[in-house]
């Protein structure tokens, strides 16, 4: 009989010890019980990323010609039996990432033992990333992540330029390119005081005056809906085409 071993939260010992373990989505998500105690537990800090504490390792049996999928998590997964499964696992050179899913619940005869694990084992983000800086991306650290508040205040991104900023760096622009810039900026979120950039209307440059129409859909004032309405009848094509696109989009927000 082929020995696994399952993570999972602490809070959902009762009902496996009552029932056993439940199927997910793809099965039973596992890992073979090696003399290695950092392998066979190497999911438990990138698990408790989503936000659970305290996990328990749940070891269970299966026949070992019952057929599971094994592979790294990175990759496409290959059936064979569960003492094979057992034996890729161990022969890999680096077994990090590699896991083996059960593609049916565990009885509770199965279950072999409830224990106890070291919360601090194995990898968090992807293997081998200690002592590398962390994503702190969205996706690779959702909301409510153990410690995303300050992941994200040491390597996230920058926050945006305030509305202040920005005007005055509009001010100090010197360039179309310049000014451009800053308008795809203030473009970007909701905005108010459109009157600060009346002055652009008549700029020389037509793609200031295009990308000024761009950005007054943003603004949520009725100065806005004015100034595009003047460059709705601009000289230039492509500025009447996008104070046309944005007073549309601006004024079927008023509605």
């Amino acid at each position: 009989m082929a020995l696994f071993v399952h993570l999972t939260p602490e809070k959902n010992v009762r009902g496996i010890v009552r029932s056993g373990i439940k199927k997910g989505a793809n099965g039973v998500f596992c890992l073979p019980i090696l003399p290695s105690y950092v392998i066979s537990h190497q999911w438990l800090r990138e698990l408790r990323r989503g936000g659970q504490r305290t996990f328990v390792a749940v070891d269970f049996r299966i026949p070992d010609d019952e057929l599971v999928t094994v592979g790294h998590y990175g990759k496409p997964a290959q059936e064979m039996t569960a003492v094979r499964a057992v034996a890729v696992v161990r022969e890999q050179e680096d077994p990090q990432g590699y896991e083996v899913v059960v593609p049916r619940a565990i009885g509770r005869g199965e279950l072999h033992r409830v224990r106890r694990v070291n919360q601090v084992s194995g990898w968090r983000y992807a293997p081998g990333q200690h002592g590398r800086r962390p994503c702190a991306c969205p996706v690779c650290l959702p909301k409510g992540a153990f410690k995303a508040a300050d992941i994200r205040a040491r390597y996230g991104d920058p926050p945006p330029p305030t509305k202040p900023e920005l005007m005055a760096r509009l001010a100090a622009a010197t360039t179309p390119d310049e000014i451009c810039e800053v308008l795809w900026s203030l473009g970007s979120g909701r905005r108010g005081g459109a009157a600060d950039l009346a002055y652009l209307v008549e700029h020389p440059a037509p793609d200031v005056r295009a990308d000024l129409a761009v950005a007054l859909a943003a603004y949520r004032d009725r100065r806005a809906v004015e100034l595009l309405r003047q460059l709705v009848v601009d000289a230039d094509p492509e500025v009447r085409e996008a104070a046309t696109d944005s007073l549309l989009a601006r004024t079927s927000t008023l509605r």
